[in-house]
Parts: C-alpha cells; structure tokens; sequence
C-alpha cells in the first residue's frame, strides 16, 4: 500500500480509504458486529484512512466505528478517521446551528473529543450563498475549527462548478468528488487540477460507479445509481474484454485508474465485511502491465461529462 501527504494538511493516508457508507444498513446485532470487526480488520492495516457521515447508515456508520474505537481502545497511532456534517435526514435545516448539532453527534457517536477532518457534505442541497452566508453552515465549519474541535475542513459533493465555488474561498484542505474521476467519466478533471494547484487534497469516491465497473454492465447496468447510456455500456464491455484479455478484474483496472493518479490523494472504496479491506488491498496492488494501460486508456478518454 502506498500512501500519500493530504494536501496541506500534513497528514499521511493510504491510497486507499476505507468507505463506510453501508456499515451501518445491515440490521443489529449481525450488523453491528461485521462493521465492528471491519473497521478493526481497518485498524490491523496497511489502510490507515477511514471515511463516514453523520447521516450514513442512518447515524448507525459513526456508531459502529465509534463501537471499533473503544474496542481498539482508542484511534490507533497514524489513522485518519474523517467524517461529515448533514442536516437531519428528511429535514431541509442546514444551517450554522445544526452543522454545530452535527457536529457534537458525531463526536459523541465516535467517542472522541477532536475531529481531525470534518467536510461540509453535498453542499448542493442547499444554495451557495445560503451555504456560505452569516449564521451559515460554513460559518459554523469556520468556528469550530477555530476552537480546535475540527482539524481541518473539507468540502464533499456532486456538482463540479459547484465545489470549484467553494475552493475558490481558500478555506478548504481537502475535496471529495464521487463517481466523476473513473473509467467512464472524468468530468472532474477541473477540480483536480484546481485542488493541485491550491494545494489542496483530492479525494476519489465510487471509482466503480456504483457496481458497474466490478460486475460489467450486463449484471449492472446502472451507472451513478441511474440507468447507463447505451455509449456508456458499450464502452465497458469493451473494457471489460480487455481486461479478460490480460487476466485482470475489471475493478483492480477502476480502482487503480483513480490510485495510480498522482494528484489523487486517496480514493474511497465502501467496505462492510472484513474480507473487503483485503480485497481492495489486492485490487490495489494487482499487476497490472503498462501495455494494459496503453490500450485501455483511449476506452477512459471518451468520459462523457453527463454526470455534471
């Protein structure tokens, strides 16, 4: 496992980040022990990067990892556990007050006492000048770090125009996109190039878009939790031939077109058994042959943009 320096944060995370938004749908108490025992898996190693939300798994992801934490006794020396705030789910209040709620529910869910990493999270919910307005939740996001109950600040959305926005402020260490830096679509390239130049980490979510590029569109034809193009399903087909053609997964080709990117910090695989932290350590390390890479590439370059 290789890892990398996020942005101007100092920090020191693997290419790899643990993704939890599915930790916490399974029922208890099965469910709370396969998170539980995860998340440990997570702690044992290389993968040091752990990413949640407030709202995942309907608030039961920040629980079973705070669950994983007083287990290990503690965040282990070198793990990054970063999370996110959001209004209460169904409720259209994202303002400073409930980004401030947010965050006391997620220290308390976690069991700790300092966040090292909070992102404002799908900021498109809400308009960008309510996002960064007085009493607003950026606002909020500003204050709590002041007071050193937040490390750093992140932004984490869909819509690029919209996250370029908010790293124009220069108030942001690291930025999540997700599902627009894979295979099939590399609609955030403006972003990764502005979080380059700024300095600021770059942060890959959903390098398989969903499932798609695991099982090939023939068993997923969804790409980014909608129906794919038919351009969309053609192109990974022929992907996918290719990488039968050198005997390699489909998603260690996803997966590391997103790590072998230098200006990708880190890219976030969801993981809710054990077994998947060792899956995408191999996915990651799979030798993959530079002529692989020759071909393939042309395939990615056709990204279509539709995602926004």
């Amino acid at each position: 496992m290789d890892y990398r320096t996020l942005g101007r944060t100092g920090l020191t995370v693997s290419t790899v980040c643990v993704g939890t938004s599915s930790l916490g749908s399974h029922p208890a108490p099965r469910g709370t022990d396969t998170a539980v025992d995860t998340i440990l898996r997570a702690f044992a190693g290389p993968l040091n990067f752990i990413d949640t939300s407030n709202e995942y798994g309907e608030t039961n992801s920040e629980r079973r990892i705070g669950a994983a934490i007083a287990a290990a006794g503690g965040v282990p020396d070198g793990v990054v556990v970063a999370t996110k705030v959001d209004p209460i789910r169904g409720v259209a209040d994202y303002s400073g007050a409930r980004v401030r709620q947010s965050v006391e529910e997620s220290l308390d869910r976690l069991g700790l006492d300092h966040l090292p990493l909070v992102y404002l999270h799908d900021p498109e919910k809400i308009t960008f000048e309510e996002g960064t307005a007085a009493g607003g939740p950026l606002e909020a996001l500003l204050d709590l770090r002041s007071q050193g109950v937040i490390g750093h600040l992140g932004v984490a959305g869909g819509p690029i125009d919209l996250e370029l926005k908010y790293l124009a402020l220069d108030v942001f260490d690291v930025v999540i996109s997700h599902n627009r830096y894979t295979l099939v679509d590399q609609s955030a390239g403006p972003l990764i190039r502005d979080a380059a130049e700024r300095g600021v980490a770059f942060v890959n979510a959903a390098p398989f878009g969903g499932g798609m590029l695991v099982k090939g569109p023939d068993a997923e034809p969804n790409y980014c939790y909608r129906p794919a193009s038919p351009a969309i399903i053609g192109r990974v087909r022929r992907m996918a031939a290719l990488c039968a053609e050198y005997s390699v997964p489909l998603a260690a080709a996803a997966l590391q077109f997103s790590t072998r990117d230098p200006r990708v910090t880190s890219t976030i695989v969801g993981m809710s058994e054990p077994d998947r932290v060792a899956e995408a350590v191999d996915l990651a390390g799979w030798d993959i042959p530079a002529e692989f890479w020759d071909r393939i590439l042309p395939l990615t370059a056709a990204g279509t943009g539709e995602l926004g």
